[in-house]
């Protein structure tokens, strides 16, 4: 029987790797079966794995042992002997049939309870576009047996308008300044710290920042800076050093620049040009900004974009930009002539963070995400696939560090220790005197375009 044993183990592992291969590739999310659920617990080595396997092989083993040493006893007996006999293994074998798929569909459906505490329950996170690794959702729903859905805004106000009007979430990653703003208005539940033990992960530089000293309703996700990317072969670094943001008035760069449609880092340079601090209140100060702005877009030929400047100045398309540190990463890596340079008078110290609405309809889902997103895993993956820095402290390490993703890459690492770098600190009347100056610079481009 020996030839027989192989060629059906054969054919059997043959038919395995073949179904698991279809579905691995045509199933949609949240869709298990056999195959992949056994691929995904030896993938892991998920301890259940080993006990399945187990009675799997003796279930099999058992089931072997009856199929073949049956027909040698029932030759041995009389017709009618053999019948009954034949009666009772079709039972047998079926029970053992049952018993194996079962065992399946306990582990896939969550009979292991402690492996996948919240089987069947859904996390619905609002966040950025673009803004989490390609592994880190499917990881965790497969850890966790919950399924999540995401929602993206390209605003902070934008999601502050679905926020404030009811729209439930369980998780956001907002910003500094408008995390403020959310605590100030009583829309986020204070965070449960017996559920967390991801802030002795985390850095020092990005914890306890003015928006939410103690941490008690935020906890980081990316930070960085605002500077500006420069492509070498173009740009001077004298005149990055001597000029610092009024290099974006020097008409040697005329038609070479590029300014981000972001009112609040747009008059943050414009300010940190003049002397002055970016959360000023003084309305004489901020008038100054804006006169500077409009000289830009005037003297200029300034494009205000988006996130378009990305891939052009991975492509060199102009000389200057302000911009991201996270998206000047980005173009860093693509193309070695450009570089990232922060003027001494100060930037924006950045940060967006995970945080809970008080309406949100499963927060213990949320602290458990929160948790597996600052661990090294997850905060790695986000980190290396979208470019912004890490909270994460070891992944930042790790990834700027020799053979890392991002060595040699200044912008990926925040500065620190520069006493004119500051962090947005919200104000609703200066933010409504910024918008509306914003809006005039823009129309000053328009025309002077």
């Amino acid at each position: 029987i020996t030839p027989g044993i192989l060629s059906g183990a054969l054919i059997a592992f043959t038919m395995s790797v073949d179904d698991f291969i279809i579905s691995y590739f045509v199933t949609g999310r949240g869709v298990k079966n056999l195959s992949i659920v056994v691929y995904t617990m030896s993938k892991r080595v998920n301890p259940s794995i080993n006990a399945v396997s187990t009675l799997v092989v003796v279930i099999i083993t058992v089931v072997l042992l009856i199929i073949n040493i049956a027909p040698v006893i029932a030759a041995k007996r009389s017709r009618k002997a053999e019948m009954g006999r034949k009666r009772k293994v079709v039972p047998v074998l079926a029970v053992c049939f049952a018993l194996v798929v079962g065992l399946f569909a306990f582990r896939a459906g969550g009979g292991a309870g402690g492996d996948r505490p919240f089987e069947g329950q859904t996390l619905h996170i609002y966040n950025w576009g673009e803004y989490t690794g390609e592994n880190i959702i499917g990881d965790f729903e497969e850890a966790t047996g919950a399924t999540v859905v995401m929602e993206n805004f390209d605003s902070n106000e934008q999601m502050y308008i679905k926020v404030a009007n009811g729209e439930s979430y369980d998780l956001l990653v907002p910003s500094d300044y408008m995390i403020q703003r959310l605590i100030q208005e009583g829309y986020l539940q204070k965070l449960d710290k017996s559920k967390l033990d991801c802030f002795d992960k985390l850095s020092d530089d990005v914890l306890g920042l003015p928006y939410d000293p103690n941490n008690d309703y935020s906890v980081p996700y990316f930070w960085g800076t605002v500077g500006i990317v420069y492509d070498k072969t173009k740009v001077d670094i004298e005149d990055l050093e001597r000029e610092g943001y009024n290099i974006f008035l020097d008409e040697k760069y005329k038609g070479d620049v590029y300014l981000y449609d972001s009112e609040r880092d747009s008059f943050m340079m414009a300010l940190k040009a003049l002397g002055y601090s970016m959360n000023t209140e003084n309305e004489a100060e901020l008038q100054e900004a804006y006169d500077w702005l409009v000289q830009c877009v005037e003297t200029m030929d300034t494009e205000i974009v988006t996130d378009e400047i990305i891939d052009n100045m991975a492509q060199g398309r102009k000389a200057l930009g302000l911009i991201y540190s996270g998206d000047a990463t980005y173009v860093m890596a693509e193309n070695e002539d450009m570089g990232y340079y922060m003027p001494e008078t100060g930037t924006n110290l950045w940060s967006d963070a995970m945080v809970i609405p008080k309406n949100a309809k499963n927060p213990d889902l949320a602290h458990a995400f929160i948790n597996f997103a600052s661990d090294y895993d997850g905060a790695y993956d986000n980190s290396s696939y979208v470019g912004y820095t890490s909270a994460n402290q070891e992944v930042m390490e790790v990834l700027s560090g020799e053979g890392g993703d991002y060595e040699g890459i200044n912008a990926y690492i925040p500065r620190s220790g520069n006493e004119n770098d500051e962090v947005f600190v919200y104000n609703e009347n200066t933010k409504k005197i910024i918008s509306d100056l914003w809006s005039r610079v823009k129309i000053a481009a328009s025309n002077a375009g």
